[in-house]
């Protein structure tokens, strides 16, 4: 089954009253979020535009170097997105850039070795975006989780540091807490794919008219790369942050 998408431009517009009823919701409710909205959508169609003109010309072109530094530029803006969710987090900037890095570079080196996707801009671009935009979202959740958990277990911690334990059994189970927080969104969608939503990648290449079985199979690849990478960089992220709640006499700030 193949049949073209045509979008009026009628059409949009009439869709975008989804937009108004959501800043109708949050005014109503006094979310404070209607600039927050209005910013999030102008920025999206803004950048929509340019990057759906930019991939037609970075698709054509075959260069090792120009697709890794394409990775790299991506990865450098989920960094400061990420960041920005842990304010207060000393060079957590660096710390989400070293996660993120390491989680998309161990991910695509096994699927390239494994021969599922090669390693040309076509593939790598679109594949490179989806898993570091989950750990982006990932990154952000462990980081908010890691200053709650600072703020409101103080003396759980300080008992912990006066009868001896070190900073990392100090802070262990805050730790673990964090990585957990960020890991749930992708677990729970894994777990409710093909039953709460239905998977955008495997229903595309099925309405592209790629067989179901192979449709699946990529679908799978695909909920493979975003846990993986998703764990790999919150486990990295949260133990090359948690430390900055220590002074250099490993006591709590």
């Amino acid at each position: 089954m193949s049949q073209e998408v045509d979008i009026s431009f009628i059409g949009l517009m009439i869709s975008s009253s989804l937009v108004f009823i959501a800043l109708a919701l949050s005014s109503y409710q006094k979310l404070d979020l209607g600039k927050d909205m209005i910013v999030s959508i102008a920025r999206a169609i803004i950048q929509l535009t340019l990057i759906g003109y930019i991939l037609e010309y970075v698709f054509g072109v075959d260069n090792l170097f120009f697709t890794s530094a394409l990775l790299l530029v991506i990865i450098f803006n989920a960094s400061l997105n990420a960041a920005k969710r842990g304010t207060g987090i000393k060079n957590a900037f660096y710390a989400s850039f070293a996660a993120i890095l390491t989680g998309t570079s161990i991910t695509i080196f096994v699927l390239v070795l494994s021969g599922i996707i090669k390693y040309e801009a076509y593939q790598i671009v679109p594949v490179g975006g989806m898993i570091i935009s989950n750990s982006m979202i990932a990154l952000g959740l462990s980081y908010r989780g890691l200053l709650a958990s600072f703020k409101d277990k103080r003396e759980e911690i300080q008992t912990k540091l006066s009868l001896g334990a070190d900073i990392y059994e100090a802070s262990k189970f805050i730790i673990r807490d964090s990585i957990k927080t960020g890991m749930m969104p992708t677990i729970d969608s894994a777990k409710t794919m093909g039953i709460v939503a239905l998977p955008g990648m495997m229903t595309g290449l099925i309405l592209a008219g790629v067989s179901p079985l192979d449709a699946i199979k990529y679908q799978i690849m695909v909920v493979f790369m975003i846990l993986s990478t998703t764990t790999i960089s919150s486990v990295i992220a949260i133990f090359l942050t948690y430390k900055v709640f220590y002074n250099e006499r490993k006591q709590l700030i």
